[in-house]
């Protein structure tokens, strides 16, 4: 809904966005103090936000509320994403129990030389990212051969997942199949190609810095003297997945035939028999419980804060003060960033906040092009660091860490929304700006 149609009061606006400061107080707030973050559970935390955000939505009665935070939960796009949880938790365990991981971590170990294992990890998983358009996609596939690397060297594992989950924002933010390009050019009315040359622009430079600075933290590696020996077709579930993901293959398709790879290696090498494969596969499931909770609970307390107008009262508040083309375009970012935050889908994100940066883009002559680079850029940057979001929570359930470990190391989408504000100061792209 247009935030100009509807006028939303603070104290309605602030009440409607309350549930996700109760959730920020909850755990990160509440974990800082306590300097751990595992003593409030995430589950437990977004409980007592549903619960809180429930009990303040009035109006309605309560059954009404209930199933509002419901349809949050099981919207089209959240079921999708369950069904990844799910087939890559099968996929990842199923190959992990067969060896796939080691054998691949050691054929990467063969490979690349020590000082060069952070900076290729990152290459690799941002041209994979910009092959496959989709951040999460990457992450499956990655970030269990990331973590078992580190795990091999004397690399942290919070810190090797971030570079696998900095790397798949690259294609998430540059790619012509990933969604928010298309969702981004779309609302702005402009062309793939040339919403990509000026995204470009700038992000690459971020790109090149963030390489540089993992060659030069490489430096310190030290790789294993000797790397064991492995069977090289216990590397093809990963090789088959990642080809196939780069010629566009749907994921649920991909992570399909991986999993039907790893049952036919597995038993035929004698890696685990029928029973051994399935219990394989069931044990990655239950592994994605927590992750699938999680997901469904922030997917229902945002619909919440959406339904009683949260995000309205954002984009009314953003657009009020804007004062020329620069003011546009950080109005734009700031809007999409926050309601990003509020949504944790950057994708949804553009499609709530693009036709409002259309007409703030028109009304003070921001070019098309750049608009959408903004919005996609901001929506990444912020969605890269989120602890509830998709990508984090996938990261963090496929290497058994707690998301809020892996924020301090996400380099390259802090890298990108520096890098947005810049090109917005000192306007440039200059020839669309």
């Amino acid at each position: 809904m247009d935030g100009n149609k509807r006028k939303i009061s603070n104290r309605r606006g602030l009440l409607a966005l309350s549930p996700l400061m109760v959730f920020v107080v909850l755990y990160l707030v509440t974990s800082i103090i306590v300097g751990d973050f595992y003593k409030v559970p995430i589950t437990v935390a977004f409980m007592l936000s549903s619960i809180y955000a429930i009990a303040i939505s009035g109006g309605f009665p309560l059954t009404k509320r209930i199933q509002t935070y419901s349809r949050g939960a099981s919207t089209q796009n959240m079921m999708f994403m369950l069904w990844i949880f799910v087939m890559a938790g099968a996929f990842a365990n199923a190959a992990k129990t067969m060896g796939s991981i080691d054998a691949t971590v050691n054929l990467t170990l063969m490979l690349l030389p020590s000082d060069m294992i952070l900076a290729g990890i990152f290459l690799a998983t941002c041209f994979i990212s910009l092959s496959v358009g989709t951040s999460v996609g990457t992450i499956v596939a990655l970030a269990p051969i990331a973590a078992g690397v580190a795990q091999q060297t004397d690399i942290s594992v919070a810190l090797m997942t971030a570079v696998v989950v900095g790397g798949s924002f690259f294609g998430d933010n540059l790619s012509f199949i990933s969604d928010t390009t298309v969702v981004a050019t779309q609302t702005q009315g402009c062309k793939m190609s040339d919403k990509f040359r000026v995204n470009a622009f700038i992000v690459v430079p971020a790109a090149i810095v963030i390489m540089i600075v993992y060659l030069v933290m490489g430096q310190g590696v030290s790789s294993p003297t000797q790397v064991a020996d492995f069977q090289l077709v216990k590397v093809l579930p990963y090789l088959v997945v990642l080809i196939c993901a780069i010629f566009g293959m749907n994921v649920m398709a991909v992570l399909t035939l991986g999993i039907i790879l790893t049952g036919v290696i597995g038993i035929a090498n004698g890696s685990y028999d029928l029973f051994g494969w399935f219990s394989s596969m069931g044990d990655g499931i239950l592994s994605m419980g927590e992750l699938i909770i999680i997901t469904m609970m922030a997917g229902g307390l945002l619909e919440i804060i959406r339904e009683q107008g949260g995000i309205d009262y954002i984009i009314q508040h953003m657009t009020n003060h804007v004062n020329g083309k620069r003011g546009a375009e950080f109005s734009i970012g700031a809007l999409v960033a926050l309601v990003d935050l509020c949504t944790a889908n950057n994708t949804v994100a553009i499609i709530t906040v693009g036709p409002i940066a259309k007409q703030i883009g028109d009304r003070y002559g921001v070019d098309n092009r750049k608009c959408a680079s903004i919005l996609d850029t901001f929506s990444c940057a912020m969605q890269g660091v989120l602890p509830y979001g998709a990508q984090l929570l996938m990261a963090a359930g496929l290497t058994q860490l707690n998301p809020v470990e892996i924020i301090p190391y996400l380099y390259y989408p802090l890298a990108i929304g520096v890098a947005a504000l810049f090109a917005i100061v000192f306007r440039y792209p200059k020839r669309y700006s």
